[in-house]
């Protein structure tokens, strides 16, 4: 038996319509242009518009008749098709509307839980709508399951803490991947900079440019010699320094700027994006990135990029960068960008030590989201396992 079995042996489960238990309300009549007029930060009251759209506002801001103080499901009725549980006071766009109890045997959050996993039904519905859109006769007509009080508040319990748990570990996850990358970006300054306090190494740091040590790439290349995997422009470098994933588009006519292992590749739109790719093979690219080739066979490839890496570097190429609405690096500033050069031993104990943080943050990172994903699983098995009645 499952657990919901369990708990409903010998008990009753009543099926009434959302119209029939519980009360429907209105909205208030608001556009989206005011909502962003009457926002104010900090204001008590929600008002809530399609998707993720929401302004808070002051009490005297929208008609009295229209604030709902009761804990209430909102039902977001066009574009994105879900319900939300809200229990403070509120108000919404009057195409939208909302539910509460004043059944003193009707938990409203066991019935928020409830249409939570009723949404794929919801969602179906509105597709077949040019517009996604459901109607109050949608829902007001849709039957859900009452069991005994007790059963409800137990289902609720149980739900509410696999929520909190949840949001406890994403936080906790979340607060030691900031804490890891302020330790990486503080080890970082000390060891790139001639003056930081880890440096180990006696004696004065060389300084150059970057156009004496490197250039853009000159190698060209047909199309045909590259794939999802080695073509690179500058959509499917990702942002922050987290390298490229795989690209959705492979030209197919033309020559492209060729690349090789070792090879520093930036993205050239809007450098405060920070793009950029320490490459592990032969590939192609577009002009809209940057192919930094090392001609100084003194300074290691991968120096280079945690130089090219740093804040700094990024901060100098906006400095410099042309257009406003979508500035573009300037190549020949970026060539004048100088940088510390220490001894062959020295770069490669810097690059031996930032190696290992970029690994821990890497690892953090990709780790956050799986795990995360995991416990939302985990959370909905459970919450599936407890909300799946029979006999509607």
């Amino acid at each position: 038996m499952s657990y919901l079995d369990t708990l409903l042996q010998g008990v009753e489960v009543e099926w009434k319509t959302l119209g029939e238990a519980l009360v429907r309300t209105k909205g208030t009549n608001i556009t989206a242009g005011e909502m962003k007029e009457l926002h104010k930060d900090g204001a008590p009251l929600k008002i809530f518009a399609g998707g993720k759209t929401i302004a808070f506002v002051n009490y005297d801001d929208i008609p009295s008749k229209d604030i709902n103080r009761e804990p209430s499901i909102i039902v977001k009725s066009r574009g994105v098709i879900e319900f939300e549980y809200y229990d403070k006071p509120f108000s919404h766009k009057n195409e939208m509307w909302s539910y509460h109890s004043q059944n003193p045997d009707l938990e409203i959050k066991f019935v928020y839980y409830y249409l939570k996993i009723q949404e794929p039904y919801f969602q179906n519905i509105a597709g077949r709508m040019q517009m996604p859109q459901i109607s109050i006769p949608d829902t007001d007509k849709y039957k859900i399951p009452i069991p005994p009080l007790p059963i409800q508040q137990k289902i609720v319990g149980i739900l509410d803490k696999f929520t909190e748990l949840t949001a406890e570990l994403t936080a906790e996850l979340t607060t030691e991947l900031t804490a890891r990358k302020q330790q990486y970006n503080y080890y970082r300054e000390q060891l790139l900079s001639e003056n930081g306090k880890l440096k180990m190494e006696s004696g004065k740091w060389e300084w150059k440019t970057l156009g004496e040590v490197a250039e853009y790439s000159s190698k060209r290349i047909s199309s045909s010699s590259v794939d999802k995997s080695n073509y690179v422009g500058v959509d499917n470098l990702l942002q922050n320094r987290e390298g490229k994933t795989e690209s959705n588009y492979v030209p197919t006519k033309g020559n492209l700027i060729g690349y090789s292992v070792g090879d520093i590749l930036i993205g050239n739109i809007r450098p405060y994006l920070k793009k950029i790719w320490h490459s592990d093979r032969n590939g192609g690219t577009n002009g809209d990135v940057l192919v930094i080739h090392l001609i100084d066979k003194r300074i290691s490839s991968r120096y280079l990029y945690q130089i090219l890496a740093d804040d700094k570097f990024f901060s100098y190429n906006m400095q410099h960068a042309k257009g406003a609405k979508m500035p573009r690096g300037n190549k020949g500033e970026i060539l004048n960008y100088r940088f510390p050069i220490p001894s062959p031993e020295e770069q490669e104990r810097i690059v031996s030590i930032l190696d290992q943080f970029d690994t821990l943050t890497t690892s953090l990172t990709e780790g956050l989201p799986k795990e995360i994903a995991l416990r939302k699983q985990q959370y909905e098995y459970y919450r599936n396992q407890l909300l799946t009645f029979n006999g509607k």
